[in-house]
């Protein structure tokens, strides 16, 4: 993902991430320009999913998420699929949203979430974080899964309390617009996602949703910067990255243990 002049360019490809395999489950978090075009280039298959959230109402975040719950629906013939948002994107809030139509929302389930609301997915726990950004109702979202936790802070500029709702993530995904200090507000720099992955913890920190600029200023080093910085593995995201997490969920044990 990254910011609209990114998004305009293509620079950067803008359709959202996927997680897959989480308790059966494939889930298409944030699924911006280009998401369902996106999803055939990387051999992935947008019928497969079981759920689409869209954590607040820019346009990067949410415009392939009706064709993405079409796909869901089988062409809006089943009912089938659960359907994730912020209040502003699900029910509208004064100048934001909403940006689903009536008619993709008569197929699936339809959550609108608020900071602190959390909903399940059979065995996955879905809680919105709390964001500071241009959509005053926009979320983060925190995936709980046994003893495996996901977190995605979506566009937020770094506040005190940030660290407390992405505590416990084992993966830390972040949006981070700029390197360095360089800060825009509604947005985390580098050196925002530093001082958040020192408090967090997390096994694996990745940078996403980066700016034009950041693009250019070389975000790998910085990725490697944060790295030594806080001694927890950073990455910048890549088009069609892919992260294996199993390697980085609870080791089962084995009766050998005992």
């Amino acid at each position: 993902m990254a910011d609209a002049f990114a998004t305009i360019t293509q620079k950067r490809m803008t359709g959202g991430f996927r997680i897959d395999g989480i308790d059966g489950k494939n889930i298409h978090v944030d699924p911006g320009p280009g998401a369902l075009v996106r999803t055939y280039q990387f051999g992935l298959n947008p019928t497969k999913l079981n759920c689409v959230m869209v954590s607040h109402s820019h346009t990067d975040h949410y415009t392939d998420a009706e064709v993405l719950l079409e796909a869901v629906t089988r062409g809006m013939t089943r009912r089938r699929g659960i359907l994730i948002g912020n209040q502003s994107v699900i029910n509208g809030y004064k100048d934001w949203g909403p940006c689903i139509s009536k008619y993709h929302m008569t197929k699936p389930q339809v959550k609108a979430m608020e900071p602190g609301d959390e909903v399940k997915l059979d065995n996955i726990r879905v809680k919105a974080t709390k964001t500071i950004h241009g959509d005053p109702k926009g979320v983060g979202f925190k995936f709980h899964h046994q003893d495996f936790t996901i977190s995605y802070t979506s566009d937020t500029e770094y506040f005190p309390e940030l660290a407390e709702e992405h505590r416990g993530a084992d993966i830390l995904i972040a949006s981070v617009i700029r390197a360095d200090g360089e800060r825009i507000r509604g947005h985390m720099c580098a050196d925002d996602f530093q001082m958040l992955v020192d408090e967090v913890s997390p096994k694996l920190a990745v940078m996403t949703h980066l700016g034009m600029k950041f693009i250019m200023d070389h975000p790998d080093s910085e990725a490697r910067r944060i790295t030594e910085k806080t001694g927890i593995r950073t990455l910048a995201a890549r088009d069609g990255m892919k992260i294996n997490l199993d390697a980085y969920m609870p080791k089962q044990q084995t009766l050998d243990e005992f």
